[in-house]
């Protein structure tokens, strides 16, 4: 049997590192949260556990030559003590607590001389008020910790809307709203030996907070945009000591500056199209990275990538649209998580390649549509 890589979380993220681990003969050992879920249905080694078990966590990471994630929920205590025990945790706990606390966050990239929005820390409404007094009103308040897909981020326009938020953590991040024309997304990979890999930067819509649409490579944004980009996500990876899949979501604003928003560090929504578009996927080489073995080719195989997600859906069951969607859109690949039906859930998401840029998000848009059970 080939190496072992243990995964904490059961959802799309580790379902869909099963394909390539399968192909290299990884073994992929995934601590779920039920035994029905999405990583749960396919992978055989799949025990049920919190994230914030340590006694869970520690049995997934035994035996295994890594321990990495498919979300940052993981408490950084027991990542502390993991490593001081010797265990290879990828990404490293100092670098995890980027993704995980937003304000640490913005105090490292303020450090590395990332170009990020105004920010500050407020503790209290007279601190909210002079931020926005300074950086003019509205401003975004974010939640330190938890928030995902749009929770936790709220447009302000006084000081009282964040009072809850504020009396409930003792804190918050305060930034200042940016004006941009395209929010971007620049994925990467790096192994614990340091090499570095990007993909092309991508074009990223979000309808309420949550991921809608991805073009690939981003539309608008020239080829030196673009490396300042690679340049950015790069100088983040090696300043906090990254590895695996870095996403580092971005502004690209009006007047031509970008501006980090946020990071993950593991695969991310943006970089699904990468299975169909790039020579290696983000989930190939969120496995090569961790294990520190040589990254493969980023490049992207196809003039244009466009995924568009699925949220949600009238059917009782997404793949009940399989026979129209395969009859009316054959070029277009569809990837169902296996997650029950909620309103706004992301249930899959849908690809498509080619030469024609607005006849791809069109076939895209239709075939997510009819997934969705939306009349066509």
């Amino acid at each position: 049997m080939g190496p072992v890589v243990a995964v904490v979380g059961g959802g799309q993220l580790a379902r869909m590192m099963a394909a390539p681990a399968q192909a290299l003969d990884i073994h992929l050992r995934a601590l779920v949260e039920a035994s029905d879920g999405a990583a749960g249905q396919v992978l055989p080694d799949a025990p049920v556990g919190a994230a914030d078990d340590e006694t869970a966590v520690r049995h997934i990471a035994a035996g295994a030559q890594v321990l990495t994630f498919e979300h940052e929920h993981v408490p950084h205590p027991i990542l502390q003590t993991l490593e001081r025990e010797g265990i290879a945790v990828r990404p490293g706990s100092a670098a995890l607590r980027a993704a995980q606390d937003k304000l640490h966050m913005r105090r490292r990239l303020s450090q590395l001389g990332v170009p990020c929005p105004r920010w500050a820390e407020v503790t209290s409404l007279a601190e909210l008020k002079a931020f926005g007094e300074e950086a003019g009103w509205p401003v975004v308040l974010k939640r330190p910790v938890g928030g995902y897909d749009g929770k936790g981020v709220r447009i302000v326009h006084a000081a009282e809307d964040g009072a809850d938020w504020i009396a409930a953590d003792g804190r918050a991040l305060a930034e200042e709203k940016v004006d941009f024309k395209q929010e971007l997304a620049v994925l990467l990979a790096r192994r614990p030996s340091g090499e570095v890999r990007t993909w092309a930067p991508v074009r990223t819509t979000q309808v309420d907070g949550v991921c809608s649409e991805v073009v690939s490579p981003a539309p608008g944004l020239d080829a030196a945009g673009a490396d300042q980009a690679r340049q950015v996500a790069t100088t983040i990876a090696e300043g906090l000591d990254v590895t695996g899949v870095l996403a580092v979501e971005m502004f690209h604003t009006t007047d031509g500056r970008l501006l980090v928003n946020e990071l993950a560090m593991r695969p991310h929504n943006s970089g699904h199209l990468t299975i169909e578009a790039a020579v290696t996927s983000q989930f190939e080489q969120h496995l090569r990275a961790v294990l520190d073995l040589p990254l493969g080719d980023t490049g992207q195989m196809v003039p244009w990538a466009v995924m568009v997600n699925v949220l949600g859906s009238t059917l009782p069951d997404p793949t009940g649209a399989y026979p129209e969607l395969m009859d009316r859109f054959p070029q277009t690949k569809a990837h169902i998580y296996g997650k029950s039906v909620r309103p706004g859930r992301k249930l899959g998401h849908v690809t498509v390649t080619g030469q024609n840029l607005q006849e791809l998000r069109t076939i895209a848009r239709a075939a997510a549509d009819l997934l969705e059970g939306q009349a066509p």
